[in-house]
């Protein structure tokens, strides 16, 4: 029965190994300012042909900055949120208890809000600061650094290019994320339900021609999860969180 189980266990974790996500189809809305826009994927499962919708603000590192807009009271959504901040582009944030406190790191226009945390579930930091935006991991943060905008979260999903291992592949669920690449480029993203271990396997794949993922922190998902995006036209495209979350990532102009 051991032998068996053992089995199983290296027969679930090769088939994981093996997806391959592909997308099928892309279409692209711009931002009213360059360097910005919205990207719409279809993406599909190569061994199961499972489908998943993924929606990404994908921007210049250079060009434009994060805000962590904190949302003490859940008195505002993400769509009031980024339009009174007036930002270009934002989701939902990083967890929170049941008393609607931030649970992790958090920095808001260069202050801090709440501490750094050691977690099992927290393993990454996103970051904006006058160098640019980054993913770090817990070890790399340093406290003396100028930072802007933080949110400590997790886990990490994409490390090195590499999808991370041992993520769960059992349950579904809307996902939202971070994600950078090795030329200063930053997405972030919202895809439909989907396990971690599909999301890292879409992102470490080449979902997108131009983007290629050197790392991606999952944000809080399920019912928190929500993205939003400006055109250039001035219409907007929303999809709103079910539930009051305590802050948002938004996107603005440097």
């Amino acid at each position: 029965m051991r032998k068996l189980s053992r089995a199983l266990f290296f027969l679930i974790v090769a088939t994981a190994a093996r997806a391959e996500w592909k997308t099928t189809s892309t279409r692209t809305e711009l931002s009213g300012v360059a360097g910005l826009e919205h990207r719409h994927l279809t993406v599909e499962d190569s061994e199961t042909s499972d489908r998943a919708i993924v929606d990404l603000a994908i921007f210049s590192a250079k060009s434009f900055a994060l805000r962590l807009i904190d949302n003490p009271n859940g008195e505002q959504s993400l769509a009031d949120a980024v339009e009174h901040e007036q930002c270009l582009a934002g989701l939902n944030g990083g967890y929170f208890d049941p008393e609607f406190a931030p649970i992790g790191l958090r920095i808001s226009d260069g202050k801090v809000l709440a501490p750094l945390r050691r977690a099992r579930l927290l393993t990454g930091i996103l970051l904006s600061s006058p160098a640019g935006i980054r993913i770090l991991r817990i070890r790399e943060f340093s406290a003396r650094s100028k930072i802007d905008a933080a949110v400590e979260c997790g886990p990490m999903i994409v490390d090195l290019g590499e999808r991370v291992r041992g993520l769960d592949n059992t349950r579904g669920a809307r996902r939202t994320f971070a994600a950078v690449d090795r030329r200063d480029r930053a997405v972030l993203g919202l895809c439909s339900d989907v396990t971690l271990a599909d999301l890292a396997n879409i992102l470490a794949g080449q979902f997108a021609s131009d983007f290629k993922t050197q790392r991606a922190l999952n944000l809080d998902g399920g019912s928190s999860s929500a993205f939003w995006f400006k055109g250039k036209d001035g219409s907007v495209f929303s999809i709103p969180e079910q539930k009051a979350v305590r802050d948002f990532v938004g996107v603005s102009s440097r």
